[in-house]
Formats: C-alpha cells, structure tokens, sequence
C-alpha cells in the first residue's frame, strides 16, 4: 500500500538523478541537494511511525533509499578524487550484501528492522557525505580531515551493524 511516507521515500529515490547531475560540476549544490534528501529520511520514518504506517515496503524501501543516496555521492567523490575508491568499495559492498540478506529474510517471512547500528552507520554516512560536500564551502576552512574520519567511522559501523544483521536472520532463521 502506497502512504504518505512510501511516497517520502520515492521521492528520495528520484532526487538522486538531479544530485548526480549537479553535484560533480558544484559541490555545494549538490550538497544541499543531498542535505535534503537526507531530511527525506527523518521525516518519512517518524511520519510512519506517528501514523502507525509503517509497512513491509516502507521497511523495504527506506534503506534501499539511503543505500542508493549514500552510494552515489561516494561513487562522485571518487570520481572527483575525493576518497579512495577502495573505501568507497568497502561501503557499497557492504550495503549490497545487507540489502540481499534482507530479500532473502523477506522471502521466508522473516523481517529484519532497522537497527541501532544500522541508523548510527547511516547518520555517520549523512555527515561524513554533508562534511565532505562542506568542505571550503562556507568559509576557508578544512573540513576534508573530519569528513574523512566520520567515513571511516561509517565505514567501520557499516561492518559491524552488517554482522549484527547477519546474527539477528540466523537466530530468526533457526
């Protein structure tokens, strides 16, 4: 069923084609443009959550939105020599083997909800990509160190919530 928040959550999704095309030529843009689709985020899961609208689809969808959102700006800031591709590497592997872990979970009935970790990596991703598109863009300030550390601070969250995914669909699997 399509609800306010799922449509929150498309639209996530959709902005994505107007960041790709924005971001590499104007980092700043292409900051704020992620910076909104961030917002996107917060809304839809509290809209969903206040409305009792949370659904199977929603549960789906608003991770594979922050997946694709947070894969594209590492896929520009590697294109833009920004971070090492393998770092980059690292993150999307990662969002891809937890993506099909949770269709295979959702074909045997099993669902697997977002988890603390999971919500701390994704904020860690939003700020590291944020501080990364801030960086020399307000002020004549290097902010280039900090992002790097909060993506490997993400990067390292990543890891470890993925292993707690893995654990939570074997012991619901049992």
């Amino acid at each position: 069923m399509v609800n306010i928040p799922i449509i929150i959550t498309l639209s996530r999704m959709l902005i994505i084609i107007p960041f790709v095309l924005i971001a590499p030529d104007n980092p700043y843009v292409g900051g704020v443009i992620f910076s909104i689709a961030a917002l996107t985020d917060y809304f839809d899961g509290h809209i969903a959550r206040k409305r009792k609208q949370v659904t199977k689809l929603g549960m789906f969808l608003d991770p594979v939105a922050d997946k694709l959102l947070v894969i594209s700006a590492l896929i520009i800031f590697v294109d833009m020599e920004l971070i090492p591709a393998w770092i980059a590497i690292v993150i999307i592997a990662r969002e891809f083997i937890i993506t099909g872990l949770r269709v295979v979970a959702l074909s045997k009935d099993i669902v697997i909800p977002a988890e603390m970790g999971g919500k701390i990596k994704v904020t860690a991703q939003i700020a590291s990509i944020i501080v990364l598109f801030a960086d020399r863009a307000f002020v004549n300030i290097d902010f280039y160190p900090t992002g790097i550390v909060l993506l490997w601070i993400a990067m390292v969250l990543g890891i470890l919530s993925g292993i707690q995914y893995f654990v939570i669909f074997w012991k619901k699997y049992d």
